[in-house]
């Protein structure tokens, strides 16, 4: 019974290291590449030194096969065809001795170069892949959202995917007629950052990166109005170099507006292509210009929404 069990943890153990070794073989065979290449580099300089006796062992040879066909002595005995043959016999001699010496530096080198384009063969497969994981992943979020939006509408489908709520605040405005200052009641959304998903941003005074870092936002001021100017001003610039460039990532825009730049913004951008039906060939960045404050928080007015119009996986597009 014992053995059974042990056989069977033994047999656990070599389907985890097997797993772990297919996960990471990408790693180990560029690993394995790299310390191959410097082991050939290596192997080819100590051969080197050694090109110098076999080169001088050539010319002696050379040398002799000469002085024997200069020598009028040797005329009958050594013709011009003996001659030939021995220099024949000696370059191929020297030639094996060569491809002897740096064989083993070659062979290391070509299996690390091989090494290493079997870990991007490995790697590109995984991207395609993915890609085809994330296209189906978009692909239902996308029909999703399309009958959300037929049956209740934008408004309720931009409700329920951000999380937010209606709340009433305080603003103070200037009477014109009176130049005195008064509070005013209006609607603001309270947004639960949880809810925020996708590629959807908030445009604010500090960000958050995948790590969590908190980021400054150079482009921010305490005036909604300059705000959407300048977020309206960077949309224009977007869709100019879209039309130029024929394709954008998202991290692209992402640096235009001061945010953070993600791992799926060097995936997901634009493509200007007007033959093709399903891309909208423009730059939205769907700025959400109502007052917005963040869950349980009443500063209105402290961040704009945006949500932009991606195509997709560019690389599968383009």
């Amino acid at each position: 019974m014992k053995q059974m069990k042990f056989v069977k943890n033994m047999g656990n153990v070599f389907r985890t290291a097997r797993f772990k070794m297919e996960k990471h073989s990408p790693e180990i065979l560029v690993t394995v590449g790299i310390i191959g290449v410097v082991a050939s580099a290596v192997m080819a300089c100590r051969a080197t030194t050694k090109v110098d006796s076999i080169v001088k062992q050539s010319k002696e040879d050379i040398d002799k096969i000469h002085k024997c066909a200069e020598d009028e002595s040797l005329v009958d005995e050594y013709t011009n065809e003996d001659m030939k043959k021995d220099l024949t016999i000696v370059y191929a001699r020297t030639g094996i001795k060569f491809i002897k010496l740096y064989a083993p530096s070659i062979v290391m080198g070509v299996l690390s170069i091989t090494s290493i384009l079997a870990s991007n063969n490995i790697l590109r497969k995984r991207n395609i892949a993915l890609g085809a994981a994330y296209a189906s992943v978009m692909k239902g979020y996308e029909e999703y959202r399309g009958r959300v939006i037929e049956r209740f509408g934008d408004d309720v489908d931009r409700e329920l995917q951000y999380g937010l709520k209606v709340k009433k605040y305080d603003e103070i405005i200037t009477d014109p007629e009176t130049g005195k200052e008064k509070k005013v009641k209006k609607n603001g959304y309270s947004v639960d950052p949880s809810r925020v998903s996708g590629y959807a941003r908030f445009f604010e005074q500090y960000s958050e990166d995948e790590n969590g870092n908190r980021i400054l936002n150079p482009n921010w001021e305490n005036n909604v109005e300059y705000n959407l100017m300048f977020i309206k001003s960077m949309e224009s610039y977007a869709n100019d170099l879209l039309k130029v460039k024929k394709r954008l990532f998202l991290n692209d825009v992402y640096e235009m507006l001061g945010l953070p730049i993600t791992k799926a913004g060097q995936i997901v951008g634009w493509v200007y292509d007007p033959d093709n039906p399903k891309i909208d060939n423009f730059v939205d960045f769907g700025p959400y210009s109502s007052a917005l404050s963040f869950d349980n928080a009443e500063d209105f007015n402290r961040a704009i929404l945006l949500d932009f119009n991606v195509d997709g996986n560019i690389w599968d597009l383009m």
